[in-house]
């Protein structure tokens, strides 16, 4: 899975942790539908990446991202104005290509890709977030800030509309009432504030961010198993959102069916030698249950 990016860079450190940074610096890394296409790709290799153990997503320059670039020509968000799309288009049609890349959001695309990553993601937000540089922040497991950092779901100033799913993740990290003042209000807001309501984790000085972000990447990963991790974080994302534990029930047993004969074996082996554990299974190759969640 390659791709020659413009608009992210994707580096691979020795401890496995890919750190992927946004940039376009001379536009304060706004987003693109070049960017969108890159990220989904980015976020799909690192899946399949065994090289990768985690991800920590930063900016280039001085923003995180600005939000979408509304200097280019057009239907700023690559919409195709042609069309009249219906509920039911995108529910038996989303994967077509004039409904794909002509009416189903960019944003929402991404935070799709991040949904389904097999590798825990961790923002280290070193500036301005606003708008998707905001809402594209919500799929990731933890979020820190730089004491720079500015927020903001603005779009209610621009006439359109939350996008990117966070209709579904902000009320999920910080509550219905407050995910609603900020739509409503549309202001922007900084990060001693982000970290009160409990969008980001802990808010850090500019100079070290990164490297905070970075120990606490590599702290969730190691001497962990990968196959482990993976249906972990699926299994939270997806089973926390079920109406009743019976569902979850269903995923987690399967998961413990398989993993206790793989790297579950190392584990307990290992537990008992009381020595680290030797785990070699990959995330590129998963029990054969995975995914459980069928068709989206």
């Amino acid at each position: 899975m390659t791709m020659d990016y413009q608009t992210i860079r994707y580096e691979v450190e020795d401890d496995g942790l890919l750190l992927l940074t946004l940039s376009r610096p001379d536009k304060l890394n706004a987003f693109t539908v070049e960017m969108c296409e890159e990220l989904i790709h980015a976020y799909n290799r690192a899946s399949q990446d065994d090289a990768v153990r985690v991800i920590v997503v930063t900016g280039e320059g001085r923003a995180f991202c600005a939000g979408m670039d509304l200097s280019v020509g057009g239907n700023v968000f690559g919409l195709d104005e042609s069309l009249s799309p219906s509920m039911e288009d995108l529910r038996e049609r989303g994967d077509d290509p004039a409904i794909l890349k002509g009416v189903r959001d960019t944003g929402g695309r991404v935070t799709l890709a991040m949904y389904d990553c097999l590798k825990p993601i961790v923002g280290a937000i070193n500036g301005a977030a606003v708008g998707i540089g905001s809402t594209m922040l919500l799929p990731m497991d933890f979020r820190f800030a730089s004491d720079k950092a500015r927020f903001g779901f603005v779009f209610g100033r621009l006439g359109i509309t939350m996008e990117a799913c966070s209709s579904f993740f902000l009320p999920r990290i910080v509550g219905l009432e407050q995910a609603l003042l900020w739509a409503y209000r549309a202001d922007i807001f900084d990060a001693a504030e982000a970290h009160d309501k409990g969008l980001v984790r802990a808010v850090f000085p500019a100079e070290t961010l990164l490297d905070e972000a970075k120990a606490f990447a590599r702290s969730l990963v190691k001497d962990r198993s990968p196959v482990s991790i993976a249906l972990m974080r699926q299994m939270l994302n997806r089973n926390s959102a079920f109406n009743s534990p019976y569902e979850a029930h269903l995923s987690e047993s399967l998961a413990v069916f398989y993993t206790s004969q793989a790297d579950g074996r190392e584990g307990v082996k290992a537990f008992n030698e009381k020595r680290p554990a030797e785990f070699t299974g990959k995330a590129s190759q998963m029990p054969p249950f995975f995914p459980w969640w069928g068709d989206r």
